[in-house]
């Protein structure tokens, strides 16, 4: 088999580099002002995810000011809900809300899994327009929020600080709970088969509230579908690499990386990189895990950090990322100065 010219799918496969591939979680979004232009022109943030045209122009954007070694395709995990039937829209200033599930009769309002490929068609085709207008070395990651991150913003009908609305449906009405999760679970499966088969050469599992699970609750909720997922596309893809993302798990990643057959293991900046490179990556590759905020602050600090986290991760495969996304008052800049830090 010819080795790979994309630095990011060698990491993927093993291979320790001299200089890691990198890309930044959100690389196309709010910091940019070229993002905004284009946003503005789409008219507001679902529209633009569901504009194949604005969607790729977006995703390309970064890559030609940075030239990172992977493009993410523009979309948000909260479609496949909407794709499922749940009402779905943005409040300036405040983010997502949906109709929330918390009952039967509630599940039963969503549709079949099978039908979400009519909502969700845009997406692929942005990744199919990707696909073609991506520069040969950059490779094309797909994405989908995890099963578990999912279902907090559809029982909850938005984002909440600690989860609660879903832990406390998870305690009282298991069923529904459990019921909701074997949706969007099998949902994230045909989704993500499809942006496979539209050109994505990685997929990544957002599991964005993962911390919030403990014990148990974090083997049932957060480690078995993923294995479920992760089991169905290798099944019937197994050249994808898939990446996986149980940020907050702590200690957990552990149990993660040793049940969830993933190729690379993301670690959110609140993981500590030393430990991470001791117990993580010796089993796979480890993305990450620089923190977001340098990318605001700038100056020496971000260079050392960038420099430290690089050294950190030397001695096995590594992939170049923040430990969270990036936030829009980053300074493009700095972003610059970061990438400098890494490549020299």
């Amino acid at each position: 088999m010819t080795q790979s010219i994309k630095p990011i799918l060698r990491a993927l496969s093993g291979e320790t580099l001299q200089t890691p591939p990198i890309w930044m979680m959100r690389q196309a979004g709010r910091y940019l002002p070229e993002y905004m232009a284009t946003r503005a022109e789409a008219g507001d943030f679902l529209s633009l995810c569901y504009n194949s045209d604005l969607a790729t122009e977006v995703t390309l954007q970064p890559i030609r000011r940075y030239a990172f070694d992977a493009a993410i395709v523009f979309a948000d995990i909260l479609l496949v809900p909407q794709a499922l039937g749940a009402k779905l829209w943005f409040v300036t200033g405040e983010g997502p809300r949906l109709s929330t599930i918390t009952s039967m009769d509630d599940l039963g309002k969503l549709g079949s899994v099978d039908d979400i490929h009519e909502t969700l068609a845009p997406i692929y085709q942005t990744i199919r327009n990707l696909s073609e207008a991506l520069p040969k070395e950059t490779a094309l990651i797909g994405f989908a929020g995890s099963p578990w991150t999912v279902a907090t913003y559809m029982i909850a009908g938005r984002g909440t600080p600690d989860q609660g609305p879903a832990h406390m449906l998870m305690r009282e009405n298991t069923p529904v709970f459990d019921a909701l999760i074997e949706r969007i679970t099998d949902a994230t499966i045909l989704y993500l088969s499809e942006q496979i088969k539209a050109g994505a050469e990685i997929v990544k599992l957002f599991d964005s509230w993962a911390g919030s699970l403990n014990g148990e609750a974090f083997d049932r909720y957060s480690i078995a579908p993923h294995v479920k997922i992760v089991t169905a596309l290798k099944a019937q893809f197994p050249d994808v690499k898939i990446i996986g993302f149980p940020r907050g798990a702590s200690e957990k990643y552990i149990d993660f990386v040793d049940q969830v057959a993933v190729d690379c293991i993301a670690v959110d900046n609140g993981t500590n990189s030393v430990w991470a490179a001791e117990n993580l990556q010796p089993k796979m590759c480890v993305q990450g895990n620089l923190d977001p905020s340098l990318l605001v602050t700038g100056g020496e600090k971000l260079i050392a950090e960038t420099k430290r986290v690089v050294d950190t991760f030397k001695n096995g495969p590594h992939i170049f990322n923040l430990g969270h996304g990036i936030t829009p008052d980053a300074s493009p800049e700095n972003v610059s100065r970061m990438i400098e830090a890494i490549r020299g």
